[in-house]
């Protein structure tokens, strides 16, 4: 029986709507034309996946080798991410930004050649500013500048994962310097023979070369860094140039043995005093170490200036248009030195400039000089008669040379020092002492003749 509509307004069967004949009985048949044939969906294939191409990368970059392959890359800090990165080998000095990440400088100061190093892997092996970090690095992506570095191999030329038992420099006890550092290596030069006499250095050393212009304090530098370099090789030496010359740079580059860290004079305050801080965090990672590390920083007076231009005005101005607040950073790195009962030293020996005509210079001098627990003067008036080296004998000392210098050195020098000090005042106790000294071949035998007569 055909169905009904419900609608009221027409009785118009189901049959009539899709044009089929009215079938009776109980089951009706629908024509298969009258059906649109529905056709199934092709059979999917499996997904294969591509092969990776593993073939080495020789010609990335000039100095870029190919991926280690297999297991070799599988653990770079505890991640495979960069199993098929190309690398290098990369080094550098870390200089921590305040936002936690950091950079490793290869030549201390920021350069294009610097690698980026995640906040993440500072904090996994507790690395400290000036830390010489090696390690595994990739080359930049499309929008980065700087090489990334993927796995950290050692700190300061010890395995990445040893490194964290080191002390801290500020927990390190100071003591007394109780140790000579000889810088006499034959007769000549005769500063460094006289420095051993009345000025001993000790390992910790605080000290300052006071000097006026022209006096020759560049050279005194250069061969107490020679006598360094010949008689304790294993001492790091590090000379620290601060607002200096640019052939100036280049001279004590060559001269000397060590790590040099320049800025010129025509560089940014800020540049300036960033040298000092990288150099003072680079020397005291080396004597967390266990280090013996010396540092000659030309000079104090230019470092002190760099900070007055630089750090936030305090609102107080002392002689000479100087801010107290400058005073500090310049002590806090000359401060530094120390003798560490733990171990390890550091050394610091920095020049001061006087008679200079700025009356910030004779502050800064004034500030600085009892801060240091060893002295050595330069005089203008022996440098205008051409007496070299031309050090003040009378100014010039130590404290606790006692602790330095042997018994019986130290007696002879006491009776050296009286018997000077019998020529009166002025330039004739150098030009006596030297004229004494080119008569010997070293010190000993110099001390052995003044006690004959």
């Amino acid at each position: 029986m055909a169905l009904k509509s419900k609608s009221t307004k027409s009785a118009v069967s189901v049959e009539d709507l899709i044009g089929l004949p009215e079938i009776k009985g109980e089951t009706a048949q629908v024509p298969a034309k009258a059906v649109p044939e529905v056709r199934s969906a092709p059979e999917s294939k499996p997904y294969i996946a591509l092969p990776v191409n593993t073939k080495p990368v020789n010609s990335f970059v000039p100095g870029i080798v190919a991926a280690p392959h297999g297991g070799a890359m599988s653990n770079l800090n505890g991640t495979d991410r960069y199993s098929n990165t190309p690398t290098q080998n990369v080094s550098g000095y870390l200089d921590i930004m305040m936002e936690g990440h950091g950079f490793l400088r290869p030549k201390f100061v920021p350069s294009d050649k610097d690698i980026y190093i995640s906040q993440s892997q500072i904090r996994k092996f507790q690395l400290r500013e000036g830390d010489e970090v090696s390690g595994q690095a990739r080359m930049p992506k499309e929008n980065e500048r700087y090489l990334g570095l993927l796995k950290v191999e050692t700190v300061n030329k010890v395995p990445a994962d040893k490194s964290s038992a080191r002390p801290n420099f500020d927990d390190l006890t100071p003591i007394y310097p109780n140790k000579q550092v000889r810088l006499e290596t034959e007769k000549l030069p005769l500063s460094t023979r006289i420095v051993d006499l009345f000025s001993p250095i000790g390992f910790g050393q605080r000290g300052m070369i006071v000097s006026p212009p022209k006096a020759g304090k560049t050279t005194i530098i250069k061969e107490i860094a020679a006598g360094i370099s010949k008689n304790h090789p294993k001492v790091h030496l590090m000379a620290v140039l601060i607002g200096e010359r640019p052939e100036e740079v280049t001279d004590i580059s060559r001269s000397v043995k060590g790590e040099v860290i320049a800025s010129n004079f025509d560089e940014a305050p800020e540049a300036q005093t960033k040298v000092a801080e990288v150099a003072l965090d680079r020397a005291k990672r080396l004597v967390e170490m266990g280090i013996e590390v010396f540092i000659l920083l030309d000079s104090i007076t230019r470092l002190a200036r760099a900070y007055n231009l630089s750090v936030n005005p305090s609102g107080r101005t002392l002689s000479g248009g100087f801010d107290p607040a400058a005073l500090y950073p310049a002590k806090r790195f000359l401060g530094a030195a120390r003798s560490c009962e733990e171990g390890g030293s550091l050394t610091i020996i920095g020049t001061a400039l006087v008679e200079t005509g700025s009356r910030m210079d004779d502050l800064i001098y004034e500030e600085f000089k009892g801060t240091g627990n060893m002295e050595l003067h330069l005089t203008r008036a022996l440098q205008e008669q051409r007496v070299f080296p031309a050090i003040d004998i009378e100014k010039s000392g130590t404290r606790h040379e006692e602790l330095l210098l042997p018994p019986e050195t130290l007696k002879k020098v006491v009776t050296l020092r009286h018997m000077l000090s019998l020529l009166g005042e002025g330039t004739e106790k150098t030009a006596t002492l030297v004229e004494r000294l080119n008569k010997s071949a070293s010190n000993k035998e110099f001390l052995e003749n003044l006690q004959k007569g």
